[in-house]
């Protein structure tokens, strides 16, 4: 057993008990080695996306440039009761890490057995939600409903940092709607329980995923927290990504709609940040990439579930490009991999 002392600038932000050093080592703890006055990039993080954000998925962001991944919301409940394909998806392999596991609930009992179960994949991080608004979530008092309850907020991540020995992280929103804005209050609640860094999607509750990201709230975030704070919501671009740098001060930045049908997105912004030229994937290049993330996702998941998920994917890739519609629905009566890849080398991309 190791004890690691991680520090952002001459701050100490965190003490863990560290049982496998070669995880700390291999990714020199990326996560929470947050000292941007000397390394000046921010870390880019791809967003946790029900649905979407798979390994191949995450695979694919990592190669294009984001640093951390996040998988797909982890049910606590249904990991406490044994569910096999929860246990499924927050399955980490050597291939998407560095990676944080998300897990999602409103019972600290069973939210710190699941981080506890989710470490044996050795995630780099675990990420409690308390942002997500969908009804089928919010509406059972997890995700973001816990912007409306701090005192159960607080008692769920000290659940979590006491029951495992890697860092807790924490997604949250400007709060639960216009009148109700209060990420300031529970960051610092996050803070006060042992969070290593806290991500703050600019939107509430109600607004889900309409209107503007505010950039205010995030600011009002970071000068308040002594930890890292994660800006989220609109990044689309590399002149968005810096639109929110200047806009918030904030230590990292995630994305997540902005990456669907685009991965690509990572390297534009990675060489934004870097200063440096960015040279836009060629047709051939993106064509390339779905097919590849056609074969991770059949060796993954068998050849008939993967033609049935990639489909939504292949229609984020084409939205925009001339016969998109008639693609589409090509795509979407297609029943065998032979047909689809046929289908995918012929898409027109400009």
């Amino acid at each position: 057993m190791i004890i690691l002392i991680i520090t952002t600038g001459s701050k100490f932000i965190l003490i863990k008990k560290i049982k496998n050093i070669s995880i700390a080592s291999q990714y020199k703890w990326s996560l929470i080695r947050m000292d941007f006055k000397k390394d000046k990039t921010p870390i880019l993080y791809m967003a946790p996306m029900a649905g979407v954000t798979d390994r191949a998925f995450r695979r694919l962001c990592l190669e294009c440039g984001a640093k951390i991944v996040v998988t797909e919301m982890v049910s606590a409940k249904a990991v406490q009761y044994g569910d096999k394909k929860s246990y499924e998806l927050g399955k980490l392999f050597e291939s998407d890490q560095p990676a944080i596991i998300q897990i999602f609930g409103s019972d600290p009992i069973a939210m710190a057995f699941a981080a506890k179960e989710m470490t044996a994949f050795n995630p780099i991080a675990i990420d409690i939600n308390m942002g997500c608004p969908v009804p089928k979530v919010s509406g059972s008092g997890d995700g973001a409903s816990l912007m409306k309850n701090p005192r159960l907020a607080g008692e769920i991540i000290n659940a979590v940092v006491s029951a495992i020995d890697v860092p807790v992280t924490v997604k949250i929103r400007s709060g639960w709607d216009s009148k109700n804005i209060n990420a300031v209050e529970i960051a610092l609640i996050a803070e006060a329980n042992g969070a290593a860094v806290v991500t703050v999607h600019g939107r509430t509750k109600v607004q889900g995923y309409e209107g503007y990201a505010d950039r205010n709230v995030i600011k009002e975030v970071k000068q308040t927290l002594k930890i890292p704070v994660i800006a989220n919501g609109d990044i689309v671009d590399g002149a968005s990504a810096i639109d929110m740098l200047e806009k918030t001060d904030c230590d990292g930045l995630m994305v997540g709609r902005g990456a669907l049908g685009s991965p690509w997105v990572f390297t534009e912004i990675k060489a934004v940040l870097e200063n440096k030229p960015y040279i836009p994937y060629s047709p051939g290049q993106k064509r390339e990439m779905i097919l590849r993330q056609l074969d991770m996702m059949v060796i993954d998941k068998g050849e008939q579930l993967a033609l049935l998920e990639i489909r939504k994917h292949i229609a984020w890739y084409i939205k925009g490009i001339p016969n998109a519609a008639s693609i589409r629905a090509s795509v979407f009566l297609t029943h065998t991999k032979e047909k689809l890849i046929e289908i995918i080398k012929n898409i027109d991309f400009l």
